[in-house]
């Protein structure tokens, strides 16, 4: 598995996260001023925070089954060498439009959200989430099993200690936004630096900044998901699934970085 193959998906999915990131953090701006969450237990808040919890989750299924399933057909691990199968999937052009698909169904996510039925977002909600796993497939074949449980249940543990800290705590943090911005810019420029340089210090540098960034927008993005629910303009089903699909590209990137960090390659 070549190593550009590797950053141009890690590009891939920095840039997603940078558009998802841009398209919430302007809406932000727009309810600040009126979206203050009060203090009282609301049933209907816990309800939506669940429905935002609960799509988060089973995407997050959805695409670590899928990406199981695709490196096991993709890699014989007996040669630890491609199958025809993965050749094809993850060794020809076919591969860049297998990673590049994620980004072109955020777009639409992105473009066409006010004008689609709830049940239509979900349904391109359901499809990112599976072409991801596919995408991904490529990156659990590079590293082994036991490592990949490992970084999954250590992410598993800070996304929700993170996510329970954005919910919970009475300091506002909308003035994380424009340092966050920043740090996704830096991260993405930073990486598409390294598709070039091909430099493991340079890799080592954006993976730390990356955990400190997406840590950050873990705790973030929960509490701007939460102030959505206040902001009057209805809709909760649709804000649900853009939670959980912000909070998933949290958990997905924060995994990721500490892969690489603490991952074992094969």
């Amino acid at each position: 598995m070549k190593v550009s193959i590797f950053i141009v998906k890690y590009v891939e999915l920095i840039l997603i996260t940078f558009w998802s990131f841009k398209m919430a953090y302007d809406y932000e701006k727009k309810i600040q001023s009126t979206s203050r969450v009060d203090s009282e237990i609301d049933l209907g808040l816990k309800a939506y925070m669940n429905k935002v919890y609960s799509f988060m989750a089973v995407g997050l299924a959805l695409t670590g089954t899928i990406a199981h399933l695709f490196s096991q057909m993709a890699f014989d691990f007996n040669t630890n060498q491609l199958t025809p199968f993965g050749a094809t999937v993850y060794a020809s052009p076919l591969a860049f439009i297998i990673m590049l698909a994620p980004l072109g169904f955020m777009l639409a996510i992105s473009f066409g959200i006010s004008k689609m039925r709830e049940s239509t977002v979900q349904i391109l909600y359901w499809s990112f989430a599976s072409v991801m796993g596919v995408s991904l497939g490529s990156i659990f074949i590079q590293y082994t099993g036991e490592s990949v449980a490992r970084v999954f249940f250590i992410t598993a543990g800070a996304f929700g200690a993170l996510s329970l800290y954005g919910y919970t705590t009475k300091k506002d943090l909308s003035g994380w936004g424009s340092f966050l911005f920043m740090g996704l810019i830096g991260i993405l420029i930073a990486s598409i630096v390294n598709i070039f340089m091909a430099s493991s210090v340079l890799q080592f540098a954006i993976s730390v900044i990356g955990v400190l960034v997406f840590a950050g927008l873990t705790a973030y993005d929960t509490q701007q998901i939460k102030n959505m629910y206040f902001d009057g303009t209805g809709n909760e089903g649709k804000k649900a699934i853009m939670g959980s699909l912000r909070l998933y590209l949290d958990f997905i990137n924060l995994f990721i970085m500490l892969l690489q960090l603490f991952g074992n390659r094969r």
